[in-house]
């Protein structure tokens, strides 16, 4: 399982939906579990990864 690097400026939340600018490609995705410093997002075009909050930007996605 790879593990990316992530800034996050809000706690996040399982259920919350977030994309990641630097990897547009993947899509939206859906944080499924958050545990110290570790947060686990199943992206559309990616899959279930495991990002580190630490190194990379993450966006909220407003719900429309």
């Amino acid at each position: 399982m790879d593990v990316y690097g992530c800034n996050v400026s809000s706690d996040l939340v399982p259920g919350q939906r977030i994309r990641l600018p630097a990897r547009p490609d993947w899509g939206i995705g859906q944080v499924q579990s958050v545990a110290g410093d570790r947060v686990t997002v199943n992206f559309e075009n990616a899959g279930k990864v495991t990002l580190r909050l630490s190194g990379a930007e993450i966006e909220p996605v407003e719900d429309q």
